[in-house]
């Protein structure tokens, strides 16, 4: 499973910039990040009059733009998706997924506290807080503090975490998403279930030799 940091605090606290500069940092250490961005008031990315706009004014439920080195999707959804989904559904060969919000997930986090927003951490009591990054200096034996300016201390701690113990134990190739949530398997049935597929799979016309298999399946 691709680990899941999520970067949370108060709006204005910082949580972006940080965020930029560990993905940064990160890139330039070679491992291959995935952002996500979580707005809970809602958000928009096409404009009026663009051709997408128009696609989707006219009632599109989906409009994907493509072009030479990048695409985006606009997609209409009964409910917020899960970040499993959105990681199984749109991100491809990450080495780690750093969310910006998510701060009632059960994922590892980072808190970001300034003391121009806030003197305490909102998530103190989070069994998932992993690191505090602020300008006021925190005393704790269970939490690590991070001057927020320390970019290279936050990717420190999350290479150390998460990137370096990844690399020794290898990486799951078999992911079961259901309803939108990622299922651990045990090594055991990871390989049946993966050899299983792969063996039906390679007995169909032009499927020899499968690299990649995706299988969606909707009641």
């Amino acid at each position: 499973m691709i680990p899941i940091v999520s970067i949370v605090g108060k709006s204005g606290s910082g949580k972006t910039t940080l965020l930029e500069k560990v993905v940064a940092e990160l890139t330039n250490r070679r491992y291959r990040v995935g952002t996500i961005k979580h707005d809970v008031h809602g958000f928009e990315i096409d404009y009026e009059g663009k051709d997408s706009w128009r696609h989707k004014k006219a009632g599109a439920v989906t409009v994907v733009l493509s072009g030479p080195d990048k695409i985006a999707v606009i997609k209409d959804v009964e409910e917020e998706w899960h970040p499993d989904k959105l990681i199984s559904s749109f991100i491809e060969g990450a080495d780690i997924i750093i969310t910006e919000g998510y701060k009632r997930a059960s994922y590892p986090k980072i808190e970001v506290v300034r003391k121009a927003k806030s003197l305490k951490p909102i998530c103190k009591r989070d069994k998932n807080l992993i690191g505090i990054a602020s300008d006021i200096k925190f005393k704790s034996r269970d939490v690590p503090y991070v001057n927020i300016n320390d970019f290279k201390g936050v990717a420190d701690l999350i290479e150390d975490r998460f990137l370096k113990k990844q690399s020794t134990i290898g990486k799951s190739k078999t992911n079961l998403i259901v309803n939108g949530r990622k299922i651990s398997l045990k090594p055991f049935i990871e390989g049946l279930l993966t050899e299983s597929v792969k063996g039906m799979v390679s007995s169909l016309k032009g499927c020899n030799n499968p690299k990649n298999i995706e299988i969606k399946i909707k009641e």
